[in-house]
């Protein structure tokens, strides 16, 4: 993380968006409206948290945030599992979105290791 880049200099940040705009994508045409919400949210709340907690210029405040991105990014997967289930994505979408999701969840909790390390 560099000084002056902010939040948008975190990897994990740029990872979290874009698989949230991969996401909408994968779903556009999805007519579960209640689960294609609670995947739309928790997509969002990944890279939202991440943002919000380096926005406190507290690491204490960070960590708190980030471990909140931690439990979306869990969530989104569950319902990405769910979601494959019902068919509303093939095998390669899925396995794709679900790797990219544990990658983040591994970039998460280094960013909190770090961080706790530094307080």
């Amino acid at each position: 993380m560099n000084a002056g880049e902010g939040f948008e200099g975190l990897e994990v940040w740029k990872k979290g968006c874009r698989l949230s705009v991969d996401i909408y994508k994968a779903f556009s045409e999805c007519r579960d409206f209640g689960l294609k919400d609670q995947i739309f949210r928790a997509g969002l709340s990944v890279p939202s948290n991440t943002a919000e907690g380096y926005e406190r210029n507290s690491p204490r405040e960070f960590v708190r945030f980030l471990n909140i991105a931690k439990g979306s990014i869990g969530e989104l997967r569950t319902q990405l599992y769910i979601a494959g289930e019902l068919g509303y994505l093939d095998k390669d979408q899925l396995k794709d979105l679900i790797e990219r999701s544990k990658e983040i969840s591994a970039m998460l909790a280094g960013l909190i290791k770090s961080i706790r390390s530094k307080m």
